[in-house]
């Protein structure tokens, strides 16, 4: 068999960095407005669908269902979790003195003293007793809270452009890894392929070898049933089917690695079939270099697919 022309990793390293993204990633973006400063959180990793939790802190539910939508543009895949935190850098609470509430302490104080002979009351004493001092929210119009929701939301989409970024930087480790893979795997085809045992005459003396030995061990093998068995060892002894659909998926493999969008399920679909042509591979082997070379192609299989669990 001949291998087709196929993208080699090291001659094409700019090609396979084009669109690849991973599941996992961070990303952190502060804002002030009008006396609040916040920070938006959010991290995410694999995940079989998109799932999205958020903690928004109170009065901010409304913001969820707009970064909902957001989030379901531009991510396909993975459990993400985004954090909001708040805080008024004034206070969110006014401080009244309720002054006819402190003048009937004063009185109540001095009228104290007089019967006691004691010492003046202190003044944090005295603001300290319950209904001197009054605490309320601070009112806010209503422009003002939706004007910070707007800045909200544009700081968040600064959040989540940072998320991608970081998604897209773990995707090119990703495609690195994966892409020189695909290079080990084809190299191990390769040896296979050329594989002395593949050679016709040696495929012949297996075959002579095995009939002879079936002939000796049945006597009374009719015609029929030998032509059965000669044409089962055939197919045994010959692995080209399986060397050509694993070229095959090593060029369908690269091919996912440059195309746009999540290719995260077609990669681990075609893992699988990586792995069952490699099953049958070794299970046909009838010669040691074959053999080792279908569990060291196994292998590779089976770390790609590990990291296929990552990519979106």
């Amino acid at each position: 068999m001949c291998m087709g022309r196929m993208l080699n990793y090291e001659s094409n390293r700019d090609l396979f960095s084009m669109s690849l993204k991973s599941m996992t990633g961070f990303s952190r973006v502060e804002g002030e407005y009008e006396g609040v400063t916040w920070y938006w959180e959010i991290r995410s990793v694999n995940g079989r669908g998109l799932d999205v939790r958020s903690r928004l802190g109170q009065g901010m539910e409304v913001l969820d269902t707009r970064i909902r939508a957001l989030l379901a543009k531009t991510l396909s895949r993975g459990n993400v979790n985004i954090v909001l935190n708040m805080q008024h850098i004034n206070g969110s609470v006014a401080i009244r003195l309720n002054e006819a509430a402190l003048a009937q302490v004063i009185k109540a104080v001095d009228r104290a003293r007089e019967l006691m002979d004691s010492p003046p009351a202190r003044v944090e004493g005295v603001l300290g007793l319950k209904g001197v001092l009054e605490f309320q929210d601070i009112e806010e119009s209503e422009d003002l809270i939706t004007s910070r929701q707007e800045h909200l939301i544009l700081s968040f989409q600064s959040a989540l452009e940072g998320l991608i970024a970081s998604r897209k930087q773990e995707g090119q480790a990703l495609a690195d890894i994966i892409a020189r893979q695909f290079d080990e795997i084809e190299r191990l085809v390769t040896v296979v392929d050329s594989s002395a045992s593949r050679r016709p005459e040696a495929i012949r003396e297996r075959l002579k070898e095995q009939i002879s030995r079936i002939v000796d061990s049945s006597r009374n093998l009719d015609e029929e049933r030998l032509y059965q068995e000669a044409v089962l060892l055939a197919t045994r002894c010959d692995v080209e089917e399986e060397l050509k659909r694993l070229e095959q998926h090593i060029a369908a493999g690269r091919s996912l690695l440059v195309s746009d969008g999540p290719v995260g399920r077609k990669l681990d679909f075609l893992a699988q079939e990586f792995n069952r042509e490699a099953n049958t591979l070794c299970s046909k082997s009838n010669d040691g270099d074959v053999t080792q070379a279908g569990v060291a192609l196994k292998v590779v299989i089976d770390q790609m697919r590990e990291q296929v669990q990552n990519i979106e």
